[in-house]
């Protein structure tokens, strides 16, 4: 065995695959900074995760090369960051790397003084290039160090003012034509043929299609309705889908939705499990309700821990060559399905000379419609429904003998709070109870070892052990989670955690001089910025979030400072939404819950579970659903009885009570 550096005690799996590199590496903490600052050298901050492509090129050129780990540890105390552990961290460095460069990106190199500014970054370099610059700011720092001191102050106050919102002078009105400038411009970014947007890479980004079915639907606008549908059906019909296997890679490489970025990260899968959920209960499309299924399938089966908590992600590579596990030689195609092969060819596009034409490989996809096979093969619907069945099981068996690639094992309380949303999700719409027990399960391992004893969230678990304060999307998502078990098993003890985090995120993340939270907790590491976190991304914003949950809670337990928080949050970035919907989305749904209302519709009485079963047949986007036989909430005080009631109530005005689901809708039209 090797020698090992500093990071073979780490918990995150990415730091520990570098823990043989011959580079001196540090996890980010007391001694390395300390280090740096007794010794007066330059910090070298490498940021990346374990399912990055280019991060284990970099690594396989220049860290585990002797020549380069020389240069490395002579002139720079060296810091390896698993981003998905310390985004606060990767945030900053992030934001320096775009500044400096106008792109960013990982693997993130980020070169700093003694007291963690940057001067110098880029993402991927070659290892000769990496020497060289290794080498030139090394010998900035010891000739000219004004000058290296003079590029951090300028970055670092770059940083501090990035991403500023201010509040917005008065609240605003907002009307329909608000909702108009926004999708106006977005549509003309869609993908008429493929799906999705206009051009390559492709990302899922599953916010985005939540955000326009909700406005389609509600609007009555066929055009954005008709993109999501389609955009959902091709996603699910291409490569990024894994056909036999279940779940969705983080990206496609081409328009098509073809070459997938093979990677399968636990967020991604997660709101796409609450977005195809979403999509079956709007429109009854098999397909949407299959995707849910084999996808929750895949989760259960290969990413779920013996503690019921969801890990992080699947690497792309296996023996070191990216997407093998995946692809498929026609002739091993061809020899597992036998008589079938020509038929279940034709059905996911397998060619003689590879349709990934890089490989000469190919990767499982539907580019014909199940009508145009039936007429060529002269089958019925069913036959080919159970010969497919029958192919996938078959193909999986032998791929399952295949190594297999890396899992990131550590657990990330943000993620495991949209992945316990999801299934409750997923539970209420197919009413599937497992769903929902797997999703309490990790729930409440949640609450019962990854609270501090201050009331506060941990963000990491991983071998018995939770040692990272929770940032702002912890609590965010995981507030979220609980709001969503609540409303699948009306149990308040839910509702009230998910308060009592809310308290906490106001006492520890407010900024006095903005109505955004900052990222990082005022309990936790001091870094050289507080940053903000208010763009949507693959990812909702943590501010976005956490000013849904203050909108609900503020509703489900008549609390006005939430609902005035979440108003002043929604105001301030309202004038951005418009530049850009794309990368507001999440902000865009709390737009359109404002303009068309959020309908809070209680249930009470002895038969409430089959009223709000036949009620999650119906398509409400816009609703909280609150209930049980006893409660404190004051939107059901005074309402409780045997006799099982339904009443609907918006903006502080209640309907009379009714009896039935079908009377029920009828306020709602």
């Amino acid at each position: 065995m090797s020698e090992t550096n500093n990071l073979i005690h780490a918990s995150s799996p990415y730091l520990l695959q570098h823990a043989h590199n011959p580079v001196n590496w540090y996890e980010w903490g007391i001694e390395a900074l300390e280090k740096a600052k007794v010794e007066h050298k330059l910090i070298l901050v490498s940021i990346g995760y374990s399912a990055c492509h280019w991060c284990h090129v970099m690594e396989r050129e220049s860290f585990e090369n002797y020549e380069v780990a020389e240069v490395m540890n002579r002139h720079f105390i060296c810091i390896k960051v698993d981003r998905e552990e310390r985004p606060d961290i990767d945030q900053i460095y992030m934001y320096a790397i775009q500044l400096m460069t106008g792109s960013g990106g990982w693997p993130l190199n980020c070169i700093c003084l003694p007291d963690q500014r940057p001067i110098y970054g880029g993402t991927y370099f070659r290892k000769n290039d990496w020497i060289n610059i290794l080498e030139n700011v090394a010998a900035l720092w010891a000739n000219e160090p004004d000058k290296a001191i003079q590029y951090a102050e300028r970055l670092t106050s770059g940083i501090k003012d990035s991403e500023k919102i201010i509040p917005a002078v008065t609240a605003a009105e907002y009307t329909h034509e608000h909702l108009t400038e926004i999708i106006d411009p977005w549509k003309r970014h869609f993908d008429i043929g493929y799906g999705g947007y206009n051009r390559a890479p492709k990302f899922p980004l599953p916010n985005n299609w939540v955000f326009l079915l909700r406005y389609g639907f509600l609007k009555d606008d066929e055009s954005v309705f008709t993109a999501v549908c389609h955009t959902l059906e091709e996603m699910s019909r291409g490569g990024i889908y894994d056909q036999i296997g279940g779940g969705f890679a983080r990206y496609s490489v081409d328009d098509k939705w073809h070459v997938p970025h093979f990677e399968k990260m636990l967020y991604d899968n997660a709101q796409l499990i609450s977005l195809y959920a979403e999509a079956y209960q709007c429109t009854g499309f098999d397909s949407f309700k299959q995707t849910v299924i084999e996808t929750i399938n895949w989760v259960f089966d290969e990413m779920t821990s013996a503690d019921g908590l969801f890990y992080s992600a699947l690497d792309a590579d296996s023996e070191g060559v990216e997407g093998k596990f995946y692809i498929w030689d026609k002739a091993e195609f061809d020899q597992v399905l036998g008589e079938d092969a020509q038929l279940i060819g034709a059905y996911y596009n397998i060619t003689e000379e590879g349709n990934w034409e890089e490989e000469q490989t190919n990767i499982l996809r539907k580019t014909i419609s199940d009508d145009d096979l039936l007429a060529e093969f002269d089958m019925e619907a069913e036959v080919l429904s159970d010969k497919v069945k029958l192919a996938k099981a078959k193909l999986l068996a032998v791929r399952s003998k295949r190594i297999r690639p890396g899992l990131d094992d550590k657990c990330l309380t943000a993620w495991n709070g949209m992945m316990i949303k999801a299934l409750a999700d997923a539970a209420e719409v197919l009413n599937h109870k497992p769903y929902y027990e797997k999703a309490s399960t990790a729930a409440n391992f949640i609450l019962n070892h990854l609270k501090s004893e201050n009331g506060g969230l941990y963000r990491n678990y991983k071998n018995g052990k939770a040692s990272i304060t929770g940032f702002l999307d912890d609590y965010a998502f995981f507030i979220e989670a609980l709001i969503a078990l609540y409303e699948a098993d009306f149990d308040e003890k839910w509702l009230e955690e998910a308060k009592s985090l809310t308290d906490y995120v106001i006492t520890n993340f407010t900024d006095a001089d903005s109505p955004m939270f900052f990222y990082t907790s005022a309990e936790g590491e001091e870094l050289i910025a507080r940053k903000h976190e208010v763009m949507d991304n693959v990812i909702p914003a943590s501010n976005s979030t956490m000013a849904q949950n203050l909108k609900k809670l503020g509703l489900l337990f008549d609390v006005e400072q939430y609902a005035d928080k979440a108003a002043e949050m929604l105001a301030a970035v309202h004038p951005k939404i418009k530049s850009y919907g794309s990368a507001y989305s999440n902000w865009a749904i709390q737009l359109l819950n404002e303009i068309y209302g959020i309908n809070e519709i209680a249930i009470t009485g002895l038969e409430s579970d089959v009223v709000k079963l036949a009620l999650s047949g119906h398509y409400i986007p816009n609703k909280i659903t609150l209930g049980g036989t006893k409660s404190n909430l004051p939107l059901l005080k005074g309402k409780q009885s045997n006799e099982t009631k339904v009443y609907i109530c918006r903006n502080k005005v209640c309907q009379l009570p009714v009896n039935t689901v079908e009377d029920a809708l009828e306020y709602l039209q």
